[in-house]
Protein backbone atom coordinates (compact mmCIF):
# COMPACT_ATOMS: atom_id res chain seq x y z
CA UNK A 1 0.00 0.00 0.00
CA UNK A 2 2.71 2.25 0.97
CA UNK A 3 4.63 1.88 -2.48
CA UNK A 4 1.35 2.09 -4.38
CA UNK A 5 0.43 5.81 -2.40
CA UNK A 6 3.94 6.66 -2.80
CA UNK A 7 3.81 5.88 -6.53
CA UNK A 8 0.77 7.10 -7.71
CA UNK A 9 1.48 10.32 -5.91
CA UNK A 10 4.87 10.86 -7.82
CA UNK A 11 3.35 9.76 -10.97
CA UNK A 12 0.54 12.61 -10.77
CA UNK A 13 3.28 14.85 -9.42
CA UNK A 14 5.19 14.21 -12.34
CA UNK A 15 2.36 14.91 -14.81
CA UNK A 16 0.70 17.87 -13.32
CA UNK A 17 4.07 19.33 -12.41
CA UNK A 18 5.61 18.94 -15.93
CA UNK A 19 2.14 20.03 -16.94
CA UNK A 20 2.33 23.62 -15.10
CA UNK A 21 5.80 24.03 -16.07
CA UNK A 22 5.28 23.47 -19.53
CA UNK A 23 2.53 26.26 -19.68
CA UNK A 24 4.61 28.59 -18.03
CA UNK A 25 7.70 28.36 -19.84
CA UNK A 26 5.55 27.78 -23.73
CA UNK A 27 2.70 29.75 -23.07
CA UNK A 28 0.46 29.75 -26.28
CA UNK A 29 1.92 26.41 -27.71
CA UNK A 30 -0.04 23.74 -27.10
CA UNK A 31 1.78 21.00 -29.43
CA UNK A 32 5.27 22.41 -27.33
CA UNK A 33 3.29 22.31 -23.60
CA UNK A 34 1.91 18.29 -25.16
CA UNK A 35 5.70 17.06 -26.23
CA UNK A 36 7.03 18.04 -22.49
CA UNK A 37 4.68 17.33 -20.44
CA UNK A 38 4.73 13.65 -22.45
CA UNK A 39 8.58 13.32 -22.00
CA UNK A 40 8.43 14.07 -18.83
CA UNK A 41 5.62 11.59 -17.78
CA UNK A 42 7.13 9.12 -20.14
CA UNK A 43 10.34 9.13 -18.49
CA UNK A 44 9.13 9.84 -14.55
CA UNK A 45 6.91 6.91 -14.93
CA UNK A 46 9.83 4.21 -16.07
CA UNK A 47 11.90 5.22 -13.21
CA UNK A 48 8.80 5.05 -10.80
CA UNK A 49 8.14 1.41 -12.17
CA UNK A 50 11.48 0.48 -11.92
CA UNK A 51 11.96 2.03 -8.00
CA UNK A 52 8.67 0.67 -7.13
CA UNK A 53 7.83 -2.33 -9.30
CA UNK A 54 9.70 -5.51 -6.93
CA UNK A 55 7.92 -3.82 -3.87
CA UNK A 56 3.96 -3.77 -4.80
CA UNK A 57 4.35 -4.28 -8.75
CA UNK A 58 3.87 -0.62 -9.40
CA UNK A 59 0.11 -0.73 -10.45
CA UNK A 60 -0.41 2.95 -9.97
CA UNK A 61 -3.86 2.29 -11.38
CA UNK A 62 -7.01 0.99 -10.13
CA UNK A 63 -7.72 -0.68 -13.56
CA UNK A 64 -3.94 -2.20 -13.87
CA UNK A 65 -5.48 -3.77 -10.14
CA UNK A 66 -8.48 -5.30 -11.24
CA UNK A 67 -7.38 -6.61 -14.36
CA UNK A 68 -4.69 -8.22 -12.28
CA UNK A 69 -7.31 -9.58 -10.05
CA UNK A 70 -9.52 -10.71 -12.46
CA UNK A 71 -6.64 -12.64 -14.62
CA UNK A 72 -5.10 -14.27 -11.85
CA UNK A 73 -8.26 -15.12 -9.88
CA UNK A 74 -8.44 -18.95 -11.05
CA UNK A 75 -4.78 -19.55 -10.63
CA UNK A 76 -4.47 -17.76 -7.46
CA UNK A 77 -2.24 -15.34 -8.86
CA UNK A 78 -2.13 -11.48 -8.82
CA UNK A 79 -4.39 -9.55 -6.21
CA UNK A 80 -6.52 -11.13 -3.73
CA UNK A 81 -9.81 -9.85 -3.64
CA UNK A 82 -9.35 -8.92 -0.41
CA UNK A 83 -6.20 -6.15 -1.67
CA UNK A 84 -7.84 -4.70 -4.15
CA UNK A 85 -9.61 -1.98 -2.08
CA UNK A 86 -6.67 -0.85 -0.39
CA UNK A 87 -4.82 -0.88 -3.31
CA UNK A 88 -7.56 1.10 -5.17
CA UNK A 89 -8.15 3.45 -2.38
CA UNK A 90 -3.97 4.03 -1.77
CA UNK A 91 -3.55 5.32 -5.40
CA UNK A 92 -6.51 7.75 -5.39
CA UNK A 93 -5.27 9.23 -2.11
CA UNK A 94 -1.96 9.62 -3.65
CA UNK A 95 -2.90 10.87 -6.66
CA UNK A 96 -4.88 13.51 -5.14
CA UNK A 97 -1.87 14.46 -2.34
CA UNK A 98 0.70 14.40 -5.57
CA UNK A 99 -1.46 17.23 -7.49
CA UNK A 100 -1.53 18.98 -3.94
CA UNK A 101 2.30 18.67 -3.99
CA UNK A 102 2.54 19.94 -7.37
CA UNK A 103 0.67 22.80 -6.79
CA UNK A 104 2.73 23.76 -3.80
CA UNK A 105 6.00 23.59 -5.39
CA UNK A 106 4.58 25.92 -8.33
CA UNK A 107 2.25 28.18 -6.10
CA UNK A 108 -0.74 27.26 -7.71
CA UNK A 109 -3.87 27.67 -6.33
CA UNK A 110 -5.79 24.33 -5.48
CA UNK A 111 -8.97 24.69 -7.15
CA UNK A 112 -10.89 22.70 -9.30
CA UNK A 113 -10.17 22.34 -13.36
CA UNK A 114 -12.63 24.11 -15.54
CA UNK A 115 -10.60 22.28 -18.41
CA UNK A 116 -13.70 19.84 -19.95
CA UNK A 117 -12.54 16.97 -21.83
CA UNK A 118 -15.32 15.02 -22.34
CA UNK A 119 -15.90 15.12 -25.77
CA UNK A 120 -17.42 11.99 -27.68
CA UNK A 121 -13.30 11.71 -29.63
CA UNK A 122 -11.68 11.86 -25.91
CA UNK A 123 -13.88 9.20 -24.61
CA UNK A 124 -13.25 6.62 -27.68
CA UNK A 125 -9.71 8.06 -26.88
CA UNK A 126 -9.80 6.58 -23.31
CA UNK A 127 -11.17 3.25 -24.35
CA UNK A 128 -8.17 2.99 -27.10
CA UNK A 129 -5.52 3.98 -24.70
CA UNK A 130 -6.47 1.79 -21.49
CA UNK A 131 -7.14 -1.46 -23.29
CA UNK A 132 -4.06 -1.46 -24.93
CA UNK A 133 -2.28 -0.56 -21.68
CA UNK A 134 -3.44 -3.57 -20.41
CA UNK A 135 -2.23 -5.48 -23.23
CA UNK A 136 1.07 -4.46 -23.46
CA UNK A 137 1.08 -5.03 -19.62
CA UNK A 138 -0.19 -9.02 -19.69
CA UNK A 139 1.56 -9.28 -22.60
CA UNK A 140 5.12 -8.75 -21.07
CA UNK A 141 4.41 -10.71 -18.00
CA UNK A 142 3.09 -13.93 -20.14
CA UNK A 143 6.05 -13.83 -22.14
CA UNK A 144 9.02 -13.57 -19.36
CA UNK A 145 9.96 -9.83 -20.18
CA UNK A 146 9.00 -7.93 -17.27
CA UNK A 147 12.51 -6.51 -17.28
CA UNK A 148 11.21 -4.35 -20.04
CA UNK A 149 8.23 -3.25 -18.34
CA UNK A 150 9.53 0.09 -17.29
CA UNK A 151 10.90 1.35 -20.40
CA UNK A 152 7.84 -0.12 -22.67
CA UNK A 153 5.25 1.15 -20.49
CA UNK A 154 7.02 4.31 -20.14
CA UNK A 155 7.32 4.52 -24.28
CA UNK A 156 3.66 3.82 -24.53
CA UNK A 157 2.28 5.98 -22.59
CA UNK A 158 4.63 8.68 -23.94
CA UNK A 159 3.38 8.17 -27.45
CA UNK A 160 -0.48 7.91 -26.27
CA UNK A 161 -0.35 11.50 -25.17
CA UNK A 162 0.10 12.20 -29.14
CA UNK A 163 -1.78 9.05 -30.71
CA UNK A 164 -4.92 9.56 -28.43
CA UNK A 165 -7.25 12.43 -28.79
CA UNK A 166 -7.68 12.42 -25.19
CA UNK A 167 -4.10 12.79 -24.04
CA UNK A 168 -4.20 9.39 -22.49
CA UNK A 169 -5.33 9.59 -18.74
CA UNK A 170 -6.16 5.51 -18.39
CA UNK A 171 -6.33 5.68 -14.96
CA UNK A 172 -9.09 6.67 -12.83
CA UNK A 173 -6.59 7.75 -10.03
CA UNK A 174 -4.75 9.81 -11.89
CA UNK A 175 -8.32 11.06 -13.38
CA UNK A 176 -9.86 11.57 -10.42
CA UNK A 177 -6.47 13.57 -9.14
CA UNK A 178 -6.44 15.97 -12.21
CA UNK A 179 -9.33 17.54 -10.48
CA UNK A 180 -7.47 19.50 -8.79
CA UNK A 181 -5.27 21.42 -10.80
CA UNK A 182 -6.39 24.51 -13.59
CA UNK A 183 -3.79 24.18 -15.63
CA UNK A 184 -2.33 22.48 -18.64
CA UNK A 185 -2.94 19.06 -17.01
CA UNK A 186 -6.35 19.41 -15.59
CA UNK A 187 -9.35 17.96 -15.88
CA UNK A 188 -12.98 19.50 -15.09
CA UNK A 189 -15.04 17.40 -12.31
CA UNK A 190 -17.52 16.86 -14.88
CA UNK A 191 -15.65 15.33 -17.46
CA UNK A 192 -14.44 12.89 -14.82
CA UNK A 193 -17.38 10.23 -15.07
CA UNK A 194 -17.21 9.86 -18.76
CA UNK A 195 -13.59 9.31 -18.66
CA UNK A 196 -13.98 6.91 -15.84
CA UNK A 197 -16.28 4.38 -17.37
CA UNK A 198 -14.45 4.82 -20.77
CA UNK A 199 -11.47 3.42 -18.84
CA UNK A 200 -13.39 0.55 -17.35
CA UNK A 201 -14.66 -0.22 -21.12
CA UNK A 202 -11.20 0.12 -21.97
CA UNK A 203 -9.93 -2.19 -19.02
CA UNK A 204 -12.70 -4.57 -20.39
CA UNK A 205 -11.87 -5.13 -23.69
CA UNK A 206 -8.10 -5.11 -22.74
CA UNK A 207 -9.08 -8.01 -20.78
CA UNK A 208 -10.68 -9.74 -23.70
CA UNK A 209 -7.95 -9.47 -25.75
CA UNK A 210 -5.17 -10.78 -22.89
CA UNK A 211 -7.09 -13.42 -22.38
CA UNK A 212 -8.09 -14.43 -26.17
CA UNK A 213 -4.00 -13.72 -27.36
CA UNK A 214 -2.77 -15.00 -24.28
CA UNK A 215 -5.06 -17.72 -22.81
CA UNK A 216 -2.18 -18.70 -19.90
CA UNK A 217 -1.73 -14.98 -18.60
CA UNK A 218 -3.64 -16.00 -15.42
CA UNK A 219 -0.53 -18.32 -14.65
CA UNK A 220 1.70 -14.97 -14.52
CA UNK A 221 -0.44 -12.76 -13.02
CA UNK A 222 2.33 -12.18 -9.95
CA UNK A 223 4.53 -10.52 -12.28
CA UNK A 224 2.00 -7.59 -13.09
CA UNK A 225 4.23 -5.10 -13.45
CA UNK A 226 7.41 -5.74 -12.45
CA UNK A 227 8.46 -9.32 -10.93
CA UNK A 228 8.03 -8.94 -7.03
CA UNK A 229 8.43 -11.27 -4.57
CA UNK A 230 8.66 -11.31 -0.32
CA UNK A 231 12.26 -10.73 -0.34
CA UNK A 232 12.35 -6.72 -0.07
Amino acid sequence: MAAEFVGTGLLVTVVVGSGTAAQQLSPGDAGLELLENSLATGLGLAVLILMLGPISGAHFNPIVSLADWFIGRRAGTGLKLRELAPYIAAQVVGGILGTILSNVMFSVTTVFSTRQRATGGHLIGEVVATAVLILLIFALARTHRGASAAPAIGAYIGAAYWFTSSTSFANPAVTVARMFSNTFAGIAPGSVPGFIAMQAIGGAVGVALVVLLYPRSGRVADDVVVPHSADR
